[in-house]
């Protein structure tokens, strides 16, 4: 039984290093600086949400972690905070084109923004592998808030760090 116990106290520690060495960018690092299509043929800049608490989620549509998180994005973040001029989410979907997001949002009757990163442009600046990805972004441009997976308690912190970002 020790033996057991040791090998899961190893395992999630080489886990949490490898998290670690795979993410880019770190709590309090400015936010990379990258451009997207808002719309097919249309370019924006991150630093046009320059003021804005923005939220930027990786995921790919195959992504089981990402299956399960999303609906939770759709219901607690986007549907609460949609109109306020203050708050933007921006999601990406990994390897994917506007044909494919278009064809996910569509089956999966989500309202979410989606963007394609087709070849991982934009995930790159970020971190080097492991998807659902959330950054919560300040209105300074600096990074406030990462999570890699989809845990309950992870999300429920991004909820009230949403919550209270907003409220200043």
């Amino acid at each position: 039984m020790k033996n057991l116990l040791l090998i899961g106290i190893i395992f999630c520690a080489l886990f949490n290093f490898a998290q670690e060495e795979t993410t880019l960018v770190k709590l309090s690092d400015s936010v990379p600086s990258f451009e997207f299509e808002k719309s097919p043929g249309t370019k924006q800049n991150i630093s046009e949400y320059q003021g804005k608490l923005v939220l930027i989620t990786f995921f790919a549509t195959w992504c089981g972690p990402c299956r399960k998180e999303l609906p939770f994005i759709q219901s607690d973040i986007f549907n609460k905070y949609k109109g306020n001029p203050n708050f933007e989410i921006l999601i990406f979907g990994r390897e994917h084109s506007w044909e494919e997001l278009n064809k996910f949002k569509a089956e999966n009757k989500f309202t979410l923004p989606f963007y394609p990163d087709p070849e991982r442009k934009i995930y790159s600046k970020f971190a080097k592998q492991f998807i659902p990805r959330n950054f919560l972004i300040s209105p300074e441009g600096k990074i406030l808030f990462s999570t890699i997976g989809f845990e309950e308690k992870d999300f429920k912190s991004l909820k009230e760090m949403i919550e209270s970002q907003l409220k200043k």
